[in-house]
């Protein structure tokens, strides 16, 4: 059987003009009139009694509890300010990326708990709060946010020792006598 090639004028014909449904209703082959789109519900923010949004992120084996509120920007995180709790500049960098991307620097108060891992997997794990956190509050961010891959949560994790071996891959040290 040979397939038969079909242009655009083709087509113009099979198309049929809405039925009495209305302007936006398009009459299906049963003869049941159904709706052409779906009309747009707008995200609302999701914030609790005290004006807060919460969320949780994680990164490797650190989870992170955050809340953001409306304030100057002061972030606390196990009840110490961020500058004592991470110490090192580039992790403060990573968890204020969120902020940054977005325009949002010094108009939210974050607070945080964080159990788990290292330093390294708490920043990341704060960061990836913080962010779920502002898309909950302005669901306008989300583009912004997912952009950047931020929302995302980063999967890798370590990997298991095996059984022979020394470390998860390195084996043993061959000796021939």
């Amino acid at each position: 059987m040979a397939e038969e090639t079909k242009t655009l004028a083709d087509l113009k014909d099979i198309v049929t003009p809405p039925a009495a449904g209305g302007a936006d209703a398009v009459a299906s082959e049963a003869g049941a009139v159904t709706p052409a789109a779906e009309p747009v519900v707008p995200v609302e923010p999701k914030i609790d009694g005290k004006g807060r949004s919460y969320a949780t992120g994680k990164r490797k084996d650190a989870v992170a509890r955050v809340w953001i509120k409306p304030g100057p920007g002061k972030i606390t995180v196990n009840g110490r300010q961020l500058e004592t709790y991470f110490a090192r500049p580039v992790l403060r960098m990573l968890i204020n990326q969120p902020f940054a991307v977005t325009e949002r620097e010094g108009q939210y108060d974050v607070t945080c708990t964080v159990k788990g891992g290292g330093l390294s997997g708490q920043a990341g794990a704060v960061k990836h709060g913080i962010s779920k956190a502002l898309m909950f509050y302005e669901p306008g961010l989300r583009g912004a946010l997912k952009k950047e891959g931020f929302l995302t949560r980063d999967s890798r994790v370590v990997e298991r020792k095996k059984y022979g071996r020394r470390k998860a891959r390195r084996s043993f040290q061959f000796s021939k006598r």
